[in-house]
C-alpha cells in the first residue's frame, strides 16, 4: 500500500502534467479501440506490453480471463459482469475488436489442473468451472504448442475455449456476421515478456512479431 500511495504522489508531482490534456479530452467521453479481456494476475499489464495510452482499451479482468457462456435466454450463465462489459463495449463504445488474453504461470490454470473441487474457497471453486472445457481437451490429448508445461498448455487451450464462450452470445454473433467485430486470442509469456497470437490457420499460438503483426493487420483491412 505504501508503494501505491507514493506512486500517486509521484504521479501528481512528475507525471500528471504530461497527461493533463489527454485526461481533459477523455473526460468528454471514451472511444477505445478494443475490449481487452485479461486475467487479474498482477504480473499481466496490458497497457504496458501493448504500449497503449489511457482511453485505448476497455479492460475486463478476472481470475483466469474467463467468459461464462450465454444461455438460451440470452443471459450469462455466470457472473453478469463480463456479459455487461461485452454489451456495453459493442453497443455503446462501438469497439470493433475483442482480445482474450491468457498468460503463462496462471494460478487459475494450476488450480483447475490440480482439481478445482479440492479448492476450499467456494466462489473461486465455482468460478473455475468455466475452464473445465479446456481441461477436458487437455486430458483428451489435445495440444496447441507441444513442449509447454501442462498448466501453460491448459492456459493456451483455455483462451481458445473462452473465445467459444464469447461467440455463444447472440449480440457477438450478430456483430461478427455483419463484419463489425473480430475476436483475437493472445497469450502473454511472463518469463520472456513476449505476446503470442493464435493463428487459426496453423492452429497454434505464434509470437506476435513483425510477420505475425502484418498478417493480423491484413485481416483487419480485409474486414473493412
Amino acid at each position: 500500500m505504501k508503494k501505491l500511495i507514493h506512486g500517486i504522489i509521484d504521479f501528481r508531482k512528475n507525471v500528471i502534467e504530461g497527461y493533463r490534456e489527454t485526461f481533459a479530452r477523455l473526460a468528454l467521453g471514451q472511444s477505445p479501440d478494443a475490449l481487452f479481456i485479461a486475467c487479474s494476475d498482477s504480473r499481466v499489464v496490458p497497457n504496458l506490453f501493448a504500449s497503449t495510452d489511457p482511453g485505448d482499451l476497455f479492460v475486463v479482468r478476472n481470475v483466469g480471463n474467463m467468459i461464462p457462456p450465454c444461455s438460451r435466454n440470452g443471459y450469462s450463465v455466470g457472473d453478469e459482469s463480463e456479459a455487461a462489459a461485452i454489451e456495453f463495449s459493442l453497443l455503446t463504445l462501438n469497439v470493433s475488436s475483442i482480445i482474450i488474453c491468457g498468460h503463462s504461470e496462471c494460478g487459475a490454470m494450476q488450480g483447475i489442473l490440480a482439481n478445482r473441487n479440492a479448492i476450499s474457497s467456494p466462489n473461486l471453486r465455482s468460478w473455475l468451472q468455466y475452464g473445465e472445457s479446456a481441461l477436458k481437451k487437455l486430458q483428451s490429448g489435445y495440444e496447441i504448442n507441444p513442449g509447454l508445461q501442462p498448466h501453460n498448455q491448459l492456459s493456451q487451450i483455455n483462451v481458445v475455449e473462452q473465445k467459444k464462450h464469447l461467440e455463444s452470445y447472440p449480440l457477438v454473433q450478430e456483430f461478427i456476421r455483419d463484419h463489425k467485430l473480430k475476436i483475437y486470442c493472445w497469450w502473454f509469456d511472463i518469463a520472456t515478456a513476449d505476446v503470442y497470437s493464435f493463428n487459426e490457420q496453423e492452429g497454434r499460438f505464434k509470437i506476435l512479431d513483425d510477420a505475425e503483426a502484418e498478417r493480423l493487420l491484413a485481416i483487419i483491412e480485409n474486414r473493412k
